[in-house]
């Protein structure tokens, strides 16, 4: 129970092995990678599951470590884009190397591999791996140092970076150094990466040493401090390398290391204690306080303001996702004890008395009467009818990430707008006042 709002649990799935990203996709089924390698879907409703692929034969350390099948993410335009983007070790003890790769979806199961990134060092410690598709189709994927850490701030090294890519895995030409793939530098293991609560603002966890594990606020071409700095720029020694580096401190920290893991932004109206805060999956750490810890922004979301503790019986929470239509909560965990043992559990978080605002083109108060066209092109205008109602309101367009990508008011019933998106693929349109809102998809190719 929250302050107001009770969160019912019910088991979706308690079988997986060691999982490692869980992802809502477009589909509305849950996309898992387990350790050992992986990929399962899952309806979370019928809660049947099946495994679209299996390549245990190539992953290092069989995933009994560290290492394994890692982060995952699907392009933003599934569906006319149904690829698969994920990272996975390979190699044996000694030669363990990290490998970035995209499928292809075809209904069914995953196919035709194609290798983007290949023989990037990795390690019995310290892969990374988490992934990010930005708003302006570009992958950001984090690697650690593997446990050498004079490669964090060696820019001739990809290791302890947050690296961009072209998703054909290409480096981009407005990359911050001519050539490279490294988007920042100076950081040890950051394993969580999401988008807050619009473009301008990308967070990342990374786990620190004995101390200092770090909420950081990414921007492109800065110094995150490691093996040099520690959490804040607070000793003599710290503090003349920041000045000289143009280090970030993190937004938070925490000492004794808890082993902050993935990050999600949540503002879904279904708990609204939760509005404009940030998830994170604790595995529990040096401090042996495994938990989902809910960080409260400030407006602008530039500080941390307070931080509850809730799920401290679960064991290691790895990961999170969140139902875009009624805004439950899914964790899985990773045993009790580290590195992680399975079976584990995919379990739902939900508000079982919010109701999700119905998409279905029945007019009725407070709702849009119509969109045309839909599907519509890249820079094409857009008519939007709503009823009288909700003009003086204002109208929000979102990605499926819930980045808001355009914003204005109303100011007629019949509307025309550009909303001039980044790029193809599916947009949530929100038109609401002060009584009422509505969601409609729209489909942009």
């Amino acid at each position: 129970m929250l302050d107001s709002t009770l969160l019912t649990a019910r088991v979706v799935d308690n079988s997986l092995m060691i999982p490692w990203e869980i992802l809502w996709g477009p589909d509305d089924h849950i996309w898992v990678t387990e350790r050992r390698g992986r990929i399962v879907r899952i309806n979370p409703i019928t809660k049947v599951k099946k495994t679209i692929l299996n390549i245990e034969s190539r992953i290092a350390d069989a995933g009994e470590g560290e290492p394994g099948m890692l982060g995952m993410v699907l392009h933003p335009n599934f569906a006319n884009t149904p690829k698969v983007y994920f990272v996975y070790n390979y190699g044996s003890a000694g030669t363990i190397k990290e490998r970035l790769v995209s499928w292809d979806w075809d209904g069914d199961t995953l196919r035709n591999e194609v290798i983007l990134l290949d023989n990037v060092p990795g390690g019995n410690i310290h892969d990374g791996s988490r992934l990010l598709i930005t708003t302006d189709n570009k992958l950001l994927m984090t690697t650690g140092d593997t446990g050498s850490s004079n490669l964090s701030q060696n820019l001739g090294s990809v290791n302890g970076k947050i690296l961009r890519l072209n998703l054909d895995g290409s480096i981009p030409s407005d990359n911050p150094l001519p050539n490279s793939y490294i988007y920042s530098f100076g950081h040890r293991n950051p394993q969580g990466l999401c988008y807050g609560a619009n473009a301008s603002i990308i967070y990342s966890t990374e786990h620190g040493a004995q101390q200092s594990d770090e909420l950081n606020l990414i921007k492109p071409n800065r110094n995150f401090g490691w093996p040099n700095v520690q959490g804040a720029c607070n000793t003599t020694t710290e503090m003349a390398f920041c000045n000289a580096n143009n280090v970030i401190p993190p937004l938070k920290e925490w000492t004794p290391c808890v082993a902050v893991n993935d990050l999600v932004y949540y503002n879904h109206p279904a708990i609204p204690e939760f509005k404009n805060t940030l998830l994170m999956a604790v595995l529990g750490g040096f401090a042996l306080r495994p938990r989902l810890s809910v960080l409260a922004l400030s407006p602008e979301g530039l500080q941390v303001t307070g931080e509850k503790e809730y799920l401290k019986d679960l064991g290691r929470i790895r990961d999170i996702c969140i139902n875009p239509h009624n805004g439950a909560i899914y964790i899985v965990n990773n045993g009790n004890s580290y590195p992680g043992s399975g079976p584990n559990s995919l379990i739902e978080y939900r508000n079982l008395q919010y109701t999700p605002i119905s998409t279905t083109n029945v007019p009725s108060k407070g709702d849009i009467t119509l969109i045309y066209p839909n599907p519509a092109s890249i820079n094409q205008p857009i008519k939007i009818d709503v009823l009288e109602d909700l003009v003086g309101g204002s109208l929000d367009v979102f990605d499926v990430n819930g980045i808001l990508v355009h914003s204005q008011k109303i100011t007629d019933r019949h509307m025309t707008i550009n909303p001039d998106v980044p790029s193809s693929g599916v947009y949530i349109l929100k038109i609401s006042n002060n009584i009422t809102k509505s969601y409609k998809k729209i489909i942009i190719h």
